[in-house]
């Protein structure tokens, strides 16, 4: 708790309040409860700054994003807390960094909750304003006590247990088992005959393995990724049973983003908080046969027309039931692209001249922005006026900046590094935050102030030799002028001790606050 408070005075001291978040100071049109607008919060996987048509994609095109970017407000300097999909999702519902917390790594697929029951959590305070809330797609947070979740009965320590009234969920990612859906704390479709077992340390035999019996895949791993075979797909981690309820990859979108539009169609007459997590563009990369070879860029090509797809799906959704002016949609993705992250499925190949990250440098894992700088979109018509900010965000604010929009206080350990932005969100100033923190695969550190992003050292490779991504790390200081070098070419740190020496020293303020 002193380490907690600790931050608090710090944030203070920089000017931030986290407390008397009250609805006075909100848009003034948001009076009581029952005016608060329905929030969608639409979470890419693995959706690169450069991936979409409205940040500069010239080949594939989106034009659902598009349009929502066109209506809203796109933001060109928004960060993920983390280049990785588990500590961004924790920083995200936490509002506090994941590197300050010990277990909130990459999860496995049997992992433990990472979110306790009995924390703040984002959803929690929706719900305490009233808001019925639901998350649908993927997880990667754990399930169940310590020792995992009894994937045969019912699921404790889940969604239900930390803020969400509802949930439809990939437990981890596609590539690891589980490979099942469970709704409202239970696997769907199982046939108690048929018990699941799942392990990530001994080998269950039980079924064939991609290392084992290659010869039955219809997509094969470039690295790791050669367990159990589930769909024709080996994926990490070991799995038997549960046959009737396993998934089928070409089917994922739909189910979720089905259950996604239900959700909505379900609260449509009262204040809702939906969280959809799509597993697109994640791997294994096996979208519909609507999708299948239709971008000519490879399955991941495919798979960003399938996402566009989706958000298409929840946009026309709002528009039929007449919701969109009274919901505020919330764009973002958890990391930065990778091609080749596991399964040889032509992404590499048929890459072409597109350019995932877009002008930036590093992707997913990476220390450089690539890693974290995100396309973020906000749109809330006739409150939110459509154009473009280049002010500094991030995603680990909305926890205290939705508290402010929905006139709800932060309690004193609700949230210890979330900052109210709602301002900023709004388009109401391009003001945004004095600093941002950037958190890599290695645990490295950055921060960004002032358009000068300072890398700390690390003595971790310079690169992922599966992904063929640069990470950033080196073991000398790394200092950037992002604007006027986006793509973090020059290393200025030689020239600018008294540049580096601060922002090392205001690094080391808010990592020990």
């Amino acid at each position: 708790m002193a380490n907690l408070c600790n931050r608090r005075e710090f944030m203070r001291s920089a000017g931030f309040s986290l407390t008397g978040l009250f609805i006075a100071s909100a848009l003034s049109c948001v009076k009581s409860k029952s005016n608060n607008p329905n929030i969608v919060l639409i979470y890419a996987d693995d959706l690169g700054y450069g991936d979409v048509g409205c940040y500069g994609a010239k080949k594939i095109p989106t034009p659902n994003i598009d349009r929502l970017a066109g209506q809203g407000i796109r933001f060109t300097n928004a960060h993920a807390s983390s280049a990785t999909c588990t500590p961004s999702r924790y920083s995200m519902l936490t509002g506090e960094y994941a590197w300050r917390q010990e277990g909130t790594g990459i999860a496995r697929g049997n992992a433990p909750a990472i979110i306790k029951p009995g924390r703040q959590t984002l959803p929690l305070m929706l719900q305490n304003a009233g808001y019925t809330t639901g998350v649908v797609g993927k997880w990667h947070l754990g399930l169940g006590p310590e020792g995992g979740a009894d994937w045969n009965g019912e699921i404790t320590s889940a969604p239900e247990d930390i803020g969400f009234d509802y949930s439809f969920l990939i437990p981890a990612t596609g590539d690891r088992v589980p490979c099942v859906y469970i709704e409202s704390r239970r696997v769907v479709g199982l046939d108690p005959s048929d018990p699941i077992k799942v392990s990530f340390d001994e080998p269950i035999l039980e079924d064939p393995t991609g290392k084992d019996h290659p010869e039955l895949l219809k997509v094969h791993p470039s690295h790791g990724h050669d367990m159990t075979i589930i769909n024709g797909i080996s994926r990490i981690g070991y799995m038997s049973g549960g046959k009737a309820a396993r998934w089928v990859d070409e089917d994922m979108a739909d189910t979720i983003t089905a259950k996604a539009v239900q959700f909505v169609e379900n609260n449509q007459d009262k204040p809702f908080f939906l969280y959809f997590a799509t597993h697109d563009i994640h791997v294994p990369r096996v979208p519909h046969q609507r999708f299948a070879g239709k971008s000519g860029f490879g399955a991941r090509g495919d798979a960003i027309l399938q996402f566009d797809w989706c958000v298409g799906q929840v946009l026309e959704t709002l528009d039929r039931l007449k919701l969109a002016d009274n919901t505020l949609v919330i764009f973002a993705s958890d990391n930065g692209p990778v091609v080749d992250d596991g399964y040889k499925d032509q992404s590499v190949e048929l890459l072409q001249d597109h350019k995932p990250a877009g002008p930036l440098r590093g992707g997913k894992y990476s220390a450089f922005d690539a890693g974290t700088r995100i396309p973020f979109i906000v749109r809330w018509p006739g409150h939110v006026s459509p154009g473009e900010s280049d002010a500094p965000v991030s995603q680990i604010d909305l926890f205290a900046s939705l508290a402010k929009l929905t006139g709800q206080s932060m309690p004193e350990n609700a949230g210890p590094d979330s900052m109210d932005q709602l301002n900023t969100l709004l388009g109401e100033t391009k003001e945004g935050r004095e600093y941002v923190i950037e958190h890599s695969l290695n645990g490295t550190l950055s921060i960004i102030k002032d358009g000068w992003k300072y890398i700390e050292p690390h003595k971790g490779a310079k690169m992922d030799k599966n992904t063929n991504i640069e990470l950033g790390n080196d073991p000398n200081p790394q200092l950037y002028n992002l604007s006027k070098d986006i793509g973090e070419k020059n290393n200025l740190a030689p020239e600018n001790p008294d540049k580096v020496k601060e922002l090392s020293a205001l690094l080391e303020k808010i990592k020990n606050a």
